[in-house]
């Protein structure tokens, strides 16, 4: 259907979109005065003839509702060749002051435009893993560098409450036992009955190799007195003598109590007879001891088989 064959109206009465075509112009239709309004979009492209419009030139822009005017109708707006850009578009870039058109590489990626990489996880494990080791090495050495507990406590130190709450077996041991236990040498005995000292004898034990000799006579006596025992206790006294490779003994009294049993002085080695230098022996007897002073005497009486050379007397516990 065409404006020219819809009866006796008029194109401008009859097609209010009239104007837009050609015979229509022809005939008279023009468009509404102000554009716009109810069948007249203000949208409407003004007529502009073909290549009048520059590329790189700003398009004019209608007031509020209008658009800028494009070709009329049935004509195609000029294109530009394959790859060349529109001539009725205007990029910003073009115009004066335009925005720039560089490209920003996004952080991360090449130049090339390949797949770009992401954060370093591989540094981050391994920054990790050594932060653990040092916490690991640290915590190791605050538990072994606390002090050797082979040395013992030592000036300036701090026992550990495991030292202080907990003594071994041998420490409770010794805990029992009586401190410095007397010893004496011979030399230092009370000597009566004939007893004198001597050192022709080699392997004496006593300071300066003395020793008691002349204790083989009936009344021959060594007197003993010391003090330091901490209660009443059954101890063992402990000789060191020499005998002419016999055996010997003498009469042990403590505390003014003579013992039921002689105090032995046998060849227990085995010596030869006559050498008093190869009888250097030791031997023990039991003794009940009281709390604080004792006193203790080795006498050669009737009956006594008294030739022997005396060189320490001690006491230690009974084991």
């Amino acid at each position: 259907m065409t404006p020219g064959n819809n009866g006796a109206s008029t194109p401008e009465e009859d097609d209010p979109f009239g104007y837009l075509y050609a015979d229509g112009q022809a005939n008279g239709a023009t468009p509404p005065p102000g554009g716009g309004g109810y069948g007249y979009p203000g949208s409407v492209n003004r007529v502009r003839a073909v290549g009048e419009r520059k590329y790189g030139q700003q398009t004019a822009q209608g007031g509020y509702g209008q658009q800028a005017p494009t070709a009329p109708y049935g004509q195609v707006p000029q294109q530009g060749g394959y790859g060349q850009p529109n001539a009725h578009y205007g990029a910003p870039e073009t115009a004066p002051g335009g925005a720039q058109t560089a490209r920003t590489p996004m952080p991360g990626h090449g130049d090339g435009g390949g797949r770009g990489r992401g954060p370093n996880t591989k540094g981050l494990l391994i920054g990790a893993i050594a932060v653990v080791a040092a916490v690991v090495i640290g915590i190791a050495v605050a538990m072994t560098g606390g002090g050797d507990d082979d040395k013992g406590d030592q000036a300036g130190t701090t026992p550990t409450a495991s030292q202080s709450a907990a003594p071994t077996q041998q420490e409770t041991k010794n805990a029992d036992e009586p401190e410095d236990l007397p010893k004496i040498d011979g030399k230092a005995l009370k000597l009566d009955g004939g007893t004198s000292l001597s050192a022709d004898v080699k392997g004496a034990k006593a300071d300066g190799g003395f020793y008691v000799n002349g204790f083989n006579q009936v009344g021959a006596k060594v007197t003993w007195t010391f003090s330091g025992v901490k209660k009443a206790e059954d101890l063992r006294l402990y000789a060191r003598y020499s005998v002419p490779g016999t055996d010997a003994n003498a009469t042990l009294t403590v505390n003014g109590k003579a013992n039921t049993q002689p105090l032995g002085l046998k060849n227990f080695i085995g010596s030869p007879k006559g050498d008093y230098e190869k009888g250097w022996q030791s031997t023990w007897a039991p003794v009940s001891l009281n709390k604080g002073t004792n006193v203790i005497e080795i006498s050669c009486a009737e009956g006594n088989q008294c030739d022997a050379l005396f060189d320490q007397l001690w006491l230690e516990q009974v084991p």
